[in-house]
């Protein structure tokens, strides 16, 4: 049997805060249902950073993962830009 390709995305980081994690929010546009407008989506996710290279406003690319705590299931592959 195959295994699936892990999911990647790209946020910004919002919180560095802890330990080798990280808050990264990902945001999206969708079309409303009735009037057509589109409105930005934010989910907010959690994920390991292990060297705690970032900081807050870095744009990152993360990748799911196993489950390494509670609310954690990605990891940090790469920062793709460096906040200014």
């Amino acid at each position: 049997m195959e295994r699936n390709i892990r999911k990647e995305r790209i946020g910004v980081v919002v919180s560095n805060k802890m330990d080798k994690s990280i808050v990264v929010a990902i945001k999206r546009k969708v079309k409303h249902p009735i009037y057509g407008k589109f409105v930005n989506r934010t989910k907010k996710l959690m994920a390991h950073d292990e060297e705690n290279s970032c900081n807050i406003g870095d744009k990152v690319r993360i990748s799911e993962t196993r489950p390494l705590s509670k609310n954690k299931s990605w990891r940090l592959v790469e920062i793709i830009e460096r906040a200014k």
